[in-house]
């Protein structure tokens, strides 16, 4: 088996790096912490001019056309250089509406892919209290009533995809920011991205704006997936930055990574990285290749949140004090890991739905892609 990118998604993840370098120094991602602004504007409309935000958009929609495995090799290098622009998130919005909007619906893509910015949160579907955005359908639309909670960059989006509860289920709407009855109570998350509470009261809704159940069953996954490629990237940089730290920090004497406790626990972040890398890769095959990807996207996001838990802990740790200094850059791959973790549910949530998905279809055989292994599949 080849576990090598190709030559051009290779060439994805070189551009990415090469931008992201450019944009995300120490002293720039400090500038960008203190100054207020809902993410990176500049770098956002760099990866718009070299087509990052339309990679997995078809190309009768004016993107790229191409698969998960590219955007993945994209996220990752985003990961790494901690570049805090809406890639995945905008992507996958168009990608969706593409798909699985109505014609009215689709006149929002051009905007998106000429780089207007696209709120995003499936937080309805890993909420432990449930979904508190409800659907009242009717014959025309229908109205939509409470709340989405910490939408990003939901306070100067014009248009956002969200989950709202309807009587058949979760349904993605795509809500206008604009609505009568919508008021947003913005913020700014740990890792200072912009975000914002989206309060609807009796706010109308047409039905086009109304997505297929099958909507949601499509872009899960997908959101699970760029999570899980966004924390590889940002654990791989976190782990490479502490091996530079323990290898000239000294004490007694010695570097302190030359200390058993410090190079045993480096050597089980590793591990954990190429388990999690192993696992975001099958995912993101499995996609591609249009086969059922749910439950492991479940499996990937919980090895994902508790990968970047193990590590991120372990940085700030072997750091002593400078772990906890916020001059310092380390803090900030800690803040991300949390961040990432806290969407779309924690490691908790994961298992308890692959434990539900595995109840119900509790007759899986020895070979890896029986049909029962398919999203909807059918016991024998």
């Amino acid at each position: 088996m080849d576990f090598q990118l190709t030559e051009d998604q290779r060439a994805f993840s070189d551009m990415a790096q090469g931008l992201f370098a450019d944009y995300c120094s120490d002293d720039q991602l400090r500038a960008h912490d203190t100054s207020g602004v809902p993410f990176m504007q500049d770098l956002w409309q760099q990866c718009v001019a070299a087509g990052l935000h339309s990679i997995t958009v078809p190309e009768e929609h004016g993107g790229l056309g191409l698969g998960m495995t590219e955007l993945m090799a994209v996220l990752e290098q985003q990961g790494r250089a901690l570049a805090l622009v809406p890639l995945w998130e905008q992507q996958l919005a168009a990608a969706t509406l593409a798909r699985f909007g109505s014609a009215s619906a689709q006149t929002a893509l051009p905007a998106l892919l000429a780089g207007e910015v696209a709120a995003v949160s499936l937080a309805g579907l890993a909420q432990s209290r449930g979904c508190t955005l409800h659907l009242q359908q009717s014959s025309t639309g229908g109205q939509l009533q409470g709340m989405s909670p910490a939408v990003p960059l939901a306070g100067n989006a014009r248009h956002a995809l969200l989950v709202a509860e309807a009587s058949d289920g979760p349904r993605l709407v795509w809500l206008d920011l604009q609505a009568p009855g919508v008021t947003r109570a913005v913020g700014q998350s740990q890792h200072h991205q912009q975000v914002a509470d989206v309060h609807c009261a009796n706010t109308p809704l047409s039905a086009v704006t109304v997505l297929p159940p099958a909507a949601i069953a499509w872009l899960q996954p997908r959101a699970l997936a760029a999570l899980a490629a966004l924390q590889m990237g940002v654990t791989q940089q976190q782990l490479r930055r502490t091996v530079e730290y323990v290898s000239e920090r000294k004490q007694f004497d010695r570097v302190i990574g030359s200390f058993q406790l410090v190079a045993g626990q480096m050597a089980d972040g590793h591990i954990a990285l190429e388990a999690l890398r192993s696992s975001v890769w099958q995912l993101v095959y499995r996609l591609d290749a249009g086969l059922g990807a749910l439950p492991q996207a479940h499996a990937v996001r919980a090895l994902a949140n508790d990968s970047g838990h193990r590590v991120g802990h372990m940085a700030q740790h072997v750091h002593g004090g400078m772990g906890v200094d916020v001059t310092y850059p380390i803090h900030r791959f800690l803040y991300w890991s949390r961040a990432l973790a806290v969407t779309l549910g924690g490691t908790e949530h994961h298992l308890a739905a692959l434990g539900d998905w595995l109840a119900d279809n509790d007759n899986l055989g020895w070979k890896y892609d029986l049909a029962e292994d398919e999203l909807h599949a059918t016991p024998f």
